[in-house]
Parts: C-alpha cells; sequence; structure tokens
C-alpha cells in the first residue's frame, strides 16, 4: 500500500464514507432500475470471471436491506461463474442504469439456490429461472461516472456502426474452424429467439 500512495493520494473523505455494509433506499432504487449488470467472480486460486447479466429492470430481486436473489437466465451453460462460486463465494456486482452515469457496485458472498418457492419471485415470460444466487450484502457503494463520461458510452454517436464489428456467427465460424458461418448465424438467431427465457 506504501507504494501505491506515492503514486495514488489518499481517497478523498467522501470516497471512504460513501461506503455502506446495506442496501439504502438509494441503492433500491437503482438496483430496481438497472436492467444489466457485469458479475465478478473467482476461483479457489485466484483465477477471475467477469459475466454479463441482464434482463428486464428490476430483475435483481432485493429481500431486506442485506440480501438480495439474481436469477440466472439460459446462457452459454458454461457455468464458469457458477463454478467458481462452489469454490469461493465471493463476488462482486455492478449495476448499471443507460442514460446515468454513475453505477452502482455491491460486493458481498452468494449461495447457489433452486428451491422452487424462491424461484417463483423470478418468473418472467413464464418461466422460472434454472437457479438464483442469494447475495449475502457486505459493501455498497456508488461508483463515479468518470469511466463512462470519458468513454461515452451512453452516445449514440460513439455506437458502432452496423457491420463495423464482425456477427458473432463470423466470429466464432472463425474462431473454432468447425462451423460454418451460415450454419453459426441461424443456430445464434435460433438460440435468441427461442431460449431467451
Amino acid at each position: 500500500m506504501d507504494d501505491l500512495r506515492d503514486i495514488y493520494p489518499a481517497p478523498a473523505t467522501l470516497a471512504v464514507e460513501k461506503q455502506l455494509d446495506h442496501l439504502d433506499a438509494h441503492a433500491r432504487t437503482f438496483i430496481a432500475r438497472a436492467p444489466f449488470l457485469v458479475m465478478a467472480t473467482a476461483d479457489g486460486q485466484g483465477n477471475c470471471d467477469s459475466s454479463p447479466r441482464g434482463d428486464a429492470p428490476g430483475f435483481v430481486v432485493v429481500l431486506d436491506d442485506r440480501r438480495l436473489l439474481l436469477p440466472d437466465r439460459p446462457g452459454n451453460n458454461r457455468v464458469d461463474s457458477l463454478n467458481n462460486l462452489r469454490s469461493n463465494p465471493k463476488i462482486g456486482l455492478l449495476f448499471f442504469v443507460p442514460g446515468v452515469l454513475e453505477t452502482l457496485r455491491v460486493n458481498g458472498r452468494a449461495a447457489f439456490t433452486t428451491d422452487p418457492v424462491t424461484l417463483q419471485a423470478m418468473t418472467a415470460n413464464d418461466r422460472l429461472p434454472k437457479s438464483a444466487l442469494e447475495v449475502t450484502v457486505e459493501e455498497v457503494f456508488f461508483h463515479c461516472g468518470k469511466a463512462l463520461k470519458r468513454s461515452a458510452l451512453w452516445d449514440p454517436a460513439r455506437h458502432a456502426r452496423p457491420g463495423e464489428i464482425p456477427s458473432l456467427g463470423r466470429i466464432l465460424a472463425s474462431q473454432t474452424r468447425k462451423i460454418g458461418v451460415e450454419e453459426a448465424e441461424t443456430r445464434i438467431a435460433h438460440a435468441y429467439e427461442a431460449h431467451l427465457y
């Protein structure tokens, strides 16, 4: 830390004091409005993973000021994050609200559940999630918007133009060399249409 402090000054008082150990009214409002978050986990050896999670605003259910539920919607079935949590329950969540520069950081411990009663609260499109994570909150704080301001993330003028980034089907065909572009595109389109929930 001394070496770091030779480079970075001590944080401002507000940067330290804004950290809470619970979800206050402001955090609850932000979570209720957030349709997207990034979930960070690491396994017992410290190998890290981050994974996007998204759904309609309010998809993360706040149970009380120290617990929230995060549904696991259908994805690629790699279960990297869930496997990490088996050996290391620590989790970090970064919530985004489109158009808002600030983000909300929630750190804590996660427990895996497939309890039908618990999952019922997170039904979407008449489908239960396959599982959910119950997160016990340990740290909560709002993060300033400097990164989003610098990136102009919400500015449509900075968005990629159609075709500027190759399609996922084209990328998978190129990277794996085990599938043609047309078949990859067809599979992805089907997954987006039939397996979103």
